[in-house]
């Protein structure tokens, strides 16, 4: 499982199928945008397919990349601090493993116990988690 941080580069790893969107499970970006809303995505999509490039290899590519983002974001995985009145900090990466190997769990005590606590907070919360 993965957590992304940039909604143009995970989403363009998507659509490349670099990542799988079954193994996201949340992207925390930097956008404020409903992609339901045409004019809002019009915006997003000008923004990072023509002005930052990010999706210039995927200009061809606009209806497979608006319904990679629609996925995550009916599947409520995509989440926007801003909208929220929250900033977020761009980390230097765009992906993060969120499943450690019971390999690294057994060494690390401290990861295992965490683990074991993310996983009954998802439990609880009706989060979707892979049993290590």
């Amino acid at each position: 499982m993965k957590i992304g941080y940039s909604l143009s580069r995970c989403i363009r790893d998507i659509v490349e199928g670099v990542v799988d969107p079954e193994d996201v499970q949340v992207l925390i970006t930097g956008t404020h945008f409903d992609p339901t809303l045409d004019d809002q995505w019009d915006n997003i999509w000008h923004g990072y397919a023509f002005e930052h490039a990010i999706w210039g290899g995927l200009r061809h590519r606009e209806d497979e990349v608006r319904a990679a983002t629609l996925q995550l974001w009916y599947d409520g995985k995509i989440h926007q601090p801003r909208k929220f009145g929250a900033d977020r900090r761009s980390p230097s990466y765009h992906w993060r493993e969120i499943v450690l190997m019971d390999k690294e769990l057994d060494q690390n005590p401290a990861a295992r116990m965490a683990w074991e606590k993310f996983k009954m907070i998802a439990e609880l919360s009706n989060l979707k988690v892979e049993n290590d």
